[in-house]
């Protein structure tokens, strides 16, 4: 009688699926119109008010605001009016380095900011507040609103040009960039402003651009 042998099944060999590739990064969302619109307002009213806060304590605060802001304290002109001067050299600059879409908002939310500043004191009138209380609310709202323009494609020129462009071409964070030069530009207020409100300012100062470098990195936000 003849046996038949069978070959003993392979073992059955697990196939693992296809990996899951890693899932791509969003692509990054335009805002509308209406959502640039609004940001640019909330940006400004929010810029604005912490303006008003610093000039209502005496302080100062760095950029272009602090060379209004330092003007005002020795110039009889509206600090809308001075603010809204002393950026128009910036407003070049926008144009050529970072073109027309941005400089416009730019321009238009330098106007809004020095319009806005003589809105509130024609709203809350004169305030008589705790240095530290004005030197430290006014930077964190200047901070928040400026944060706000950054990602509306805006600005409110001088510096913050200056900043955003060293981020895009040399990766440096433009908080940062800002802080630097905010801090020395509080220093040279010394001439007018007393040592304590200086060394309170600077500290303002750093607060604002902590606020700047803390939330917006490149890469970070992708809204355009």
């Amino acid at each position: 009688m003849s046996t038949s042998t069978e070959t003993p099944a392979a073992p059955a060999r697990h196939v693992e699926g296809p990996t899951a590739a890693p899932s791509a990064p969003p692509s990054a969302v335009r805002h509308s119109v209406v959502e640039d619109v609004l940001g640019i307002l909330t940006g400004t009213f929010a810029a604005s008010l912490g303006l008003f806060l610093l000039k209502s304590s005496g302080a100062v605060t760095g950029g272009t605001a602090a060379l209004a802001l330092l003007l005002s304290y020795s110039v009889a002109l509206p600090f809308g009016v001075i603010f809204f001067t002393v950026n128009l050299p910036f407003f070049a600059l926008a144009v050529w380095k970072k073109g027309w879409n941005f400089a416009l908002r730019t321009g238009a939310a330098i106007a809004l900011v020095s319009a806005m500043a003589s809105l509130h004191p024609a709203a809350l009138g004169a305030l008589q507040i705790d240095p530290a209380y004005g030197v430290l609310g006014g930077n964190l709202l200047a901070g928040v609103g400026l944060l706000i323009l950054f990602r509306h494609q805006s600005s409110l020129g001088g510096f913050n040009i200056l900043a955003l462009l060293l981020q895009e071409k040399l990766k440096w964070r433009a908080g940062y960039v800002q802080m630097v030069l905010d801090v020395a530009i509080v220093l040279a207020s010394l001439i007018l402003v007393a040592p304590l409100m200086v060394l309170l300012s600077a500290a303002g100062a750093t607060l604002l651009n902590l606020i700047l470098a803390l939330n917006h990195r490149p890469g970070r936000y992708l809204g355009k």
